[in-house]
């Protein structure tokens, strides 16, 4: 019985990450696909290039809200005595992991979906609230030092593995935090190895030089 709960609880955490905030938002309030414009990625960075600002917000803060969601999944299990304390960091990795694949990709957008960096954010902060919160700041330092939201979602995807490995808070943190650290460091570079190239090539777009599409 165990096990069929879990498995029913990942397929929730895969549906949870296909919603495809950017394309029902675009599709709904702008009579467009988002994955058609811009970059032609259907994540949050587009939405503000292409929507504007407070499309942008939103889809942002939907997109953080089913990772986070997601991996909390593994708190109503541990409530049902599905799990066990020592089991519930591990399925928050889990079924966050897997909330990140469904916006990859998602079911209900034809398998083509975002980067999934809010989705990424939004488990973070449901494994380790305090060093995501870090991670935030320094996302958004190198963004404003260097007018590359690319470049600053890598090196706060870096940071949480390796300030996890310096104890920053002063606490001996769990090897498989640390792992799933860089193993969101490692997804973070594979999903934007065209920006990376582009970066080394001094080609990548800067937010300064973002406009603003409206709908007419």
């Amino acid at each position: 019985m165990n096990i069929l709960i879990i498995s029913i609880t990942v397929i929730v955490a895969y549906l949870l990450g296909s919603i495809p905030t950017a394309v029902w938002y675009g599709q709904g309030f702008f009579g467009v696909d988002i994955r058609k414009f811009g970059s032609g990625n259907a994540g949050a960075t587009n939405t503000f290039r292409v929507l504007g600002k407070r499309a942008g917000t939103i889809v942002m803060l939907v997109d953080v809200l089913k990772g986070y969601t997601a991996a909390v999944l593994s708190s109503l299990l541990w409530y049902a005595d599905v799990i066990t304390d020592n089991e519930i960091l591990t399925f928050k990795i889990v079924f966050g992991l897997v909330a990140v694949i469904g916006h990859l990709y998602p079911i209900f957008a034809g398998f083509k979906g975002g980067k999934g960096v809010a989705t990424l954010l939004g488990m973070m902060l449901a494994t380790h609230p305090e060093m995501a919160v870090v991670c935030i700041g320094i996302f958004l330092l190198v963004v404003i030092a260097s007018q590359y939201v690319s470049l600053g979602s890598i090196m706060a995807a870096l940071a949480f593995p390796v300030l996890l490995l310096l104890r920053i808070f002063g606490q001996k943190e769990s090897p498989l935090l640390i792992v799933f650290g860089f193993i969101i460091f490692v997804l973070v570079v594979l999903t934007h190895q065209k920006n990376i190239g582009r970066l080394l090539r001094g080609q990548e777009t800067r937010t300064v030089l973002i406009r603003l599409r409206k709908k007419r």
